[in-house]
């Protein structure tokens, strides 16, 4: 099902995308043009394929599909592909692939009675087909720089399909180096059209839509601003708008009512109403990074966001990385994430909303809680692409492993990979 995926591997496939763009930092080369015999350099030397993959397990007892009380186990396996491509001297193509097939107790649970002999708890996952699932994204994007590359701009487009869900998008943005490149400022703008296919729990099925939209529309606006302070330190500043509107709830989520008799079909109760929330909801983020060079080995990495919306949630978040250089080759990575954030004005635990309430969910995603991860990572870096077969050279090598704690139970391991081979 599409929500379970963004509840509990939505943060996956960023840091899969950031794993990936990390990962394909374009190398500049220099060739000779006809017209004025100068030299220029080419914003990517040759082809550059990243193939990069995860595994993700996680295990929790407060399941929005059983209204916040339920199990979470789930386990994704998220392979992804990124070909860049490069056109002539300034433009390049990128071409971006993934697939994310999960299994999931709680989704599994949207019609606790199709499996296990028809025998449901909450805690418990049936067998039934909406146990698991896939997932299926592309994004298309292009590059074009200016000869001084003191200007890049880029268009993409995106699509991705689920079961129950369905998403478009579409976007661009410009980004400006000045102060001979040591200033950089970035703009970007997305639009994501996405439609669900309204799937509601077994027992609130009696023929009659209970939402009157299945549409949701999301626009984004993000600006950079980069400087490099010192010989040592480069900082940045970010500010994320975004507006969404439609289908914001996640049609199969229950909700109980504390002022309603609790019926139950043999362990399972069974849902009063659907999750409902606004079809409007406001976003913004501010963001800043400060990078130092502590000397040949050691970098430290730092990074602070702060979020709120108009649904009454706000956080924090803090990161620390200090990429460790043990070697000509290789790199340590280790990483530090915390995370705090308040509850919506619209969440409840299992059983504690009011019917007479308007908007309701038992989403522990939108409730009061802290997290903790930790990560350590390893980097092997070929720069002359030594290891080559079919005129492709090994470049880059991440392997990553990362623990995640809530302090409401939720626990996540993961482990991820990526390689990267250049055709120069």
């Amino acid at each position: 099902m599409a929500a379970i995926k963004r509840i509990f591997v939505g943060g996956l496939r960023r840091q899969m995308l950031l794993f990936g763009l990390l990962l394909g930092s374009c190398v500049p080369a220099q060739t000779v043009t006809p017209e004025n015999s100068v030299y220029k350099k080419r914003v990517l030397e040759g082809a550059e394929l990243q193939i990069l993959g995860s595994y993700y397990r996680q295990e929790g007892s407060n399941a929005a599909v059983t209204g916040g009380r339920g199990t979470e186990e789930l386990t994704d396996v998220h392979p992804t592909v990124i070909l860049a491509v490069p056109l002539n001297d300034d433009d390049v193509l990128t071409a971006n692939v993934g697939v994310s097939a999960y299994t999931s107790a709680s989704s599994s649970n949207v019609n606790p009675f199709d499996g296990n002999g028809g025998v449901a708890d909450p805690f418990q996952a049936s067998t039934g087909a909406s146990r698991e699932d896939v997932w299926i994204n592309g994004v298309l994007s292009y590059a074009h720089s200016s000869d001084d590359r003191n200007t890049v701009w880029t268009v993409n487009v995106s699509g991705s399909n689920e079961y129950d869900y369905r998403s478009f998008g579409f976007g661009g943005g410009i980004t400006r180096l000045f102060n001979e490149k040591n200033t950089e400022v970035g703009l970007r703008v997305n639009a994501y059209l996405d439609n669900w296919t309204l799937i509601y729990p077994v027992e609130l099925r009696d023929g009659s839509d209970l939402l009157d939209r299945s549409n949701r529309d999301s626009y984004n606006v993000g600006l950079n601003v980069s400087q490099i302070l010192s010989r040592n330190l480069q900082g940045m500043l970010s500010l994320d708008l975004v507006r969404q509107s439609g289908l914001l709830s996640t049609p199969f989520q229950r909700v109980y009512f504390a002022d309603r008799e609790d019926r139950f079909t043999g362990n399972f109760p069974l849902a009063d109403d659907i999750e409902r929330l606004p079809h409007d909801r406001n976003k913004l983020a501010l963001g800043g990074r400060l990078h130092a060079y502590v000397n040949e080995r050691i970098v430290v990495r730092t990074f602070y966001r702060f979020y709120t919306d108009d649904w009454g949630v706000t956080s924090h978040t803090l990161n620390l990385e200090v990429p460790v250089k043990i070697s000509g080759q290789f790199t340590l990575r280790p990483a530090y994430r915390y995370y705090r954030q308040s509850a919506a004005d619209y969440f409840a635990p299992f059983n504690l909303h009011l019917s007479t309430d308007l908007h309701y969910t038992s989403d522990y995603d939108l409730a009061q809680f802290v997290a903790n991860q930790y990560s350590l990572g390893l980097s092997y870096t070929d720069i002359l692409t030594r290891w080559r077969l079919l005129g492709w050279g090994f470049k880059s090598l991440d392997l990553n492993l990362s623990a995640y704690r809530r302090d409401n139970g939720l626990r996540a391991n993961q482990v991820s990979f990526g390689v990267k081979i250049v055709n120069d």
